[in-house]
């Protein structure tokens, strides 16, 4: 059975861990629709991006 030699210190047990936090979505007010939208992601029910019109919308 593999046993650690030395006590891992505080100071190396969080670097380890300091990638395991949860990401937080990036969300914003859209300025035309004043809704909830992820930045850099197309918009599905207009098919809005940046102020452009990219695809076709679900409307």
């Amino acid at each position: 059975m593999a046993v650690p030699k030395r006590k891992t210190s505080k100071s190396k047990r969080n670097m380890r861990r300091a990638h395991d936090r949860l990401t937080v979505e990036n969300w914003v007010e859209d300025g035309n629709t004043g809704e909830p939208v992820r930045r850099h992601h197309i918009d599905l029910k207009t098919g809005m991006y940046k102020g452009q019109q990219v695809i076709d919308g679900k409307e």
